[in-house]
């Protein structure tokens, strides 16, 4: 029979099917790396959860602090806002529904140190995002938060929108699609840490900024489920072509008979 899948009649079909299997069983083992990585995520996020809160002073700053991501940090510092920005089309779940709003960032220049840290501090109404005059801090000011990676913020696949280049005779942009560290960083006038930090409420919040931190999903997901499908597939795949041209034959044999 298998001889018979390799004649000149049946060499592309069974190429095809050849090809077909690679392929599912390529998406099976897919699959399992992406298992590896959400394991080795949830292993990371869990290690620095786990964490004493670090205190981010200048002592601490010449740690790897981007290996740190979802370690919570207490730093203390004055809040830059000449050098605030928003991020565009943020939701926040009121008390009436969903509302739309911006997120607000603002650059906290680290106590005894000339180095910053973008602390995202919360959600604020879409008819403040100009005027967020409501909203400054003075003074020092003490803040807890968990340290975060930009990209791997906001939804993992998430297409988002490139940000504009800057108009002539602009010198920063202040409203943002998405939160890019570096390219901020180009129109500061301090160092910018390549980490930021987001702001854990504490206690109730009665007015904006609100701040969220949402709970990081720790499980498995479907990875394993989705590779044995594949791996069945292509098994099944294998496993019924020579069925199918043993019949196909059969039917030609007893035309011809």
């Amino acid at each position: 029979m298998l001889a018979r899948l390799f004649t000149r009649r049946w060499l592309l079909a069974s190429a095809l099917v050849l090809l077909g299997a690679a392929v599912l069983v390529r998406l099976g083992f897919w699959q399992l790396d992406r298992l590896e990585w959400r394991r080795s995520l949830n292993a990371r996020v869990v290690e620095q959860q786990s964490a004493a809160p670090l205190q981010l002073d200048p002592a601490a700053l010449d740690l790897d602090l981007y290996s740190m991501e979802y370690r919570r940090a207490i730093v203390r510092g004055q809040y830059l806002p000449q050098h605030e920005i928003v991020l565009r089309n943020q939701i926040w779940p009121g008390d009436a529904g969903n509302q739309l709003g911006v997120d607000l960032y603002t650059p906290l220049l680290i106590e005894g140190s000339d180095l910053a840290i973008l602390v995202e501090r919360g959600w604020i109404p879409q008819e403040h995002a100009q005027a967020r005059g409501a909203y400054l801090e003075d003074g020092t000011v003490s803040v807890t938060g968990q340290l975060r990676r930009a990209e791997t913020d906001f939804g993992f696949g998430r297409a988002l929108q490139p940000d504009p280049t800057l108009a002539p005779g602009e010198d920063r942009l202040e409203v943002w699609n998405n939160l890019d560290l570096e390219r901020l960083a180009e129109q500061m006038d301090v160092e910018l840490l390549p980490v930021y930090l987001q702001r854990i409420p504490e206690g109730p919040q009665s007015a904006p900024p609100y701040a969220a931190v949402r709970p990081m999903d720790l499980s498995e997901g479907s990875h394993f489920g989705y590779a044995m499908q594949w791996f069945i597939f292509a098994g099944l795949l294998l496993a019924g072509y020579p069925f199918f041209v043993r019949r196909q034959e059969a039917k030609q044999n007893k035309t011809n008979g």
